[in-house]
Parts: structure tokens; C-alpha cells; sequence
């Protein structure tokens, strides 16, 4: 059900009110002493919608499969039956199509959530995002919010070839007016996502596929149904006093394994989980540099003009660059389009295994 307003120089397509009316009564105490039980990284990511959608009526889903098929990985499931087919919306394959249905909506004053079923496809919807969504509050004079969350895996999954592997998080991040964040772990998916559909401007998550189906061990605090993780504050997963160690989404569990295996040969690493990407959280990076004297970068993303990269500028102009004692490096994805076979997609990627090479070169370097 579309209606098309016009607001200004500009025309958008909206859903109306009527049609995300469906509100569906649930306990909060009860989701949430069930959903705390064997909850993976996809029911984090399910029950903090749950709970949005049931706190606001604005919030709705739409995207393709989200409904009948409980999403393509599942992270909308049942959500169709709690909400109806008003707020839980099915879709054409057409992202430029819905993506920009969503913006409308959003500037007409609902909160839409709209996946896609990846990252890649957002290439199609990208005049959406950029110049619809990260512009109109500015070229409307502020008069115009655009509250949207668009969402979905990011990055490499598992041999499905170079059209279907990027990491998007520095092409989004360099767009003035988004937010752009990538969770880790379930505390991070809940309290980052639940933070994103309540912020009035447009907010990109970058999930991760190959994250979804492993164990979230949530802390009983990130349950709460108003548990909200801020924008630009990242999070040391692991403290420590020779390397710090900075990275987001899935090279996070590959840092805290290489922390450990550098531990065992006594070399004490400093983890750092950005969370948010934009607004970037320097200040916790720069403490923790002024404290270990070397930096290490570590993305799933092409090496050129990358978040490390980004990280490193805004070091080597901040009084950060006066505490290092060897030259930062960044750990990247290879400069090629990712391969299709797992043996070459496995060498293009960052593993554990080049994060504990590079950080022992980098403590046999000698002073800058």
C-alpha cells in the first residue's frame, strides 16, 4: 500500500501509517528469560528487532524473503507471525526498488529496517543510501529526519565469488551523514542494532554471515529490552602492554586468538573491537597506543583507502604518533577480487596465523 508525498523539491514513496499498524503484545520479561537460552548471533540480532518492533509502532521490516521465509539466514524468524504481513514485508528483488520505498518512508516519519541480503546488492539501491538517506537532513535545513536502519551481512561468506565477497564498511563509512557500525559478538548485535533503529538518522550495519550461526554469550545486562551500545565507543576485548590490536566483525575473533598464541610466546596484546566505524573512536585507540607503543590494523577489506588506513591518518596527525615506537601496520583482504575457489578465498583473507607473524616482526623492529 503506497501513497506518494511530496515534501519540498523532492518526491518520495511511503508506506502509510494504516499499513504498519500491527502491534503484537508480548511480555518483555518473558522474551527475555527465553531468549537468553542457546541464543546465537542471528537470535541477537532477531531479538532486538523483536523488541523494537513491539516497542514502536513505526518500527517495520522489509526486504527479500524477511517474511514467509523467516529471512534468508534466518534472522527475521517468526517475526511474520507476531507482526503481520503489515510490518514484516516481503519484496520484489529489486533493491533499488524497496531501498528507496524505505527512505521514503523513513522521511515521511516511520522507522524502517530494510535488509539486504547483502551488502553486495546495495550496489543497486546505492543512490538510496548516499544521496537520498546521508543527505536529506542536510539539504533539507534539518527539517527533514530520515530514521533508517539498512542492514545485512558484509564481507566475505564462503565461496561465493568476487561479486558477492566485499567488505563495504569503508565505502559507507566515508559518506558524511550515515553512521556506520559492525557488531561482533551478541552483545554487540543487540545493544548496536537497537541503538541504530532508534537513532533519527540513517545508520548502515554490517553484519557478518559466517558469524550468524555461532554461540552469543550474552551478559545478563545486554538482555535489557533498553540495553543500547553508543556510536563511536569502542570496546577493549582484551587488555594488554606490547601491541594493540584494532579491528571489527569477524578478524575480531581472529585477533583474540592470535592475543592468546602471542601470550604463550609472552607477548601481551592489547584487542580493541571498533563497533562503530563512523563516527571512529580514536581516543580509546590513541590510549591504548600510548601505553603499547605499536599499532596493528586488521580488516577484511582491500588495503587501499581502507579503515585502517583511515585509523593510521588520524593517528599519525593526533599526538598518537609521538608514542609509537615502530611503524603501525595494517593486516588487509588482498588487492584482487576475491577468489571463488576456498584455497585462494582462505590466502586473500586476513587469518590468525598473518596477525601473530606480523605483530612478532613487529616487536623485533627497531625504534622510529
Amino acid at each position: 500500500m503506497l501513497k506518494v508525498a511530496r515534501r519540498g523539491a523532492f518526491t518520495v514513496a511511503c508506506l502509510t501509517r494504516q499499513h504498519v499498524t500491527c502491534v503484537f503484545a508480548m511480555s518483555k520479561r518473558g522474551f527475555a528469560a527465553e531468549a537468553k537460552k542457546g541464543l546465537t548471533i542471528r537470535d541477537a540480532l532477531n531479538s532486538a528487532m523483536d523488541e523494537e518492533l513491539q516497542r514502536d509502532k513505526d518500527v517495520f521490516l522489509l526486504g527479500e524473503e524477511v517474511a514467509n521465509y523467516d529471512g534468508a539466514y534466518k534472522v527475521s524468524k517468526s517475526l511474520l507471525q507476531k507482526y503481520g504481513e503489515g510490518r514484516i514485508i516481503d519484496t520484489p528483488i529489486t533493491e533499488m526498488g524497496f531501498a528507496g520505498l524505505a527512505v521514503g518512508a523513513a522521511a515521511a516519519g516511520l522507522r524502517p529496517i530494510c535488509e539486504f541480503m547483502t551488502w553486495n546488492f546495495s550496489l543497486q539501491a546505492i543512490d538510496h543510501v548516499v544521496n537520498s538517506a546521508a543527505k536529506l537532513h542536510y539539504m533539507s535545513g534539518g527539517r527533514c529526519k530520515v530514521p533508517i536502519v539498512f542492514r545485512g551481512p558484509n564481507g566475505a561468506s564462503a565461496s561465493v565469488g568476487a561479486q558477492h565477497s566485499q567488505c563495504f564498511a569503508a565505502w559507507y563509512a566515508s559518506v558524511p551523514g550515515l553512521k556506520v557500525v559492525s557488531p561482533w559478538d551478541g552483545e554487540d548485535c543487540r545493544g548496536l542494532l537497537k541503538a541504530a533503529i532508534r537513532d533519527d538518522d540513517p545508520v548502515v550495519v554490517l553484519e557478518n554471515e559466517l558469524l550468524y550461526g555461532l554461540p552469543a554469550e550474552i551478559p545478563d545486562f545486554a538482555m535489557d529490552p533498553d540495553f543500547l551500545i553508543p556510536f563511536g565507543k569502542a570496546k577493549i576485548m582484551r587488555p594488554g602492554k606490547d601491541v594493540t590490536i584494532v579491528t571489527f566483525s569477524r578478524p575480531v575473533g581472529m585477533a583474540l586468538e592470535a592475543a592468546k598464541t602471542l601470550e604463550a610466546k609472552g607477548i601481551s596484546a592489547e584487542v580493541i573491537n571498533l563497533r562503530s566505524i563512523r563516527p571512529l573512536d580514536m581516543d580509546t585507540i590513541i590510549d591504548s597506543v600510548k601505553k603499547t607503543h605499536r599499532l596493528v590494523t586488521v580488516e577484511l577489506g582491500w588495503p587501499n583507502f581502507g579503515v585502517g588506513s583511515e585509523i593510521l591518518a588520524s593517528l599519525v596527525e593526533s599526538e598518537g604518533l609521538y608514542y609509537l615506537d615502530a611503524n603501525p601496520v595494517r593486516i588487509c583482504g588482498a588487492d584482487v577480487p576475491m577468489p571463488y575457489a576456498q584455497n585462494l578465498e582462505n590466502h586473500a583473507q586476513p587469518q590468525t596465523k598473518n596477525i601473530v607473524d606480523v605483530v612478532e616482526r613487529l616487536l623485533k623492529r627497531p625504534a622510529v
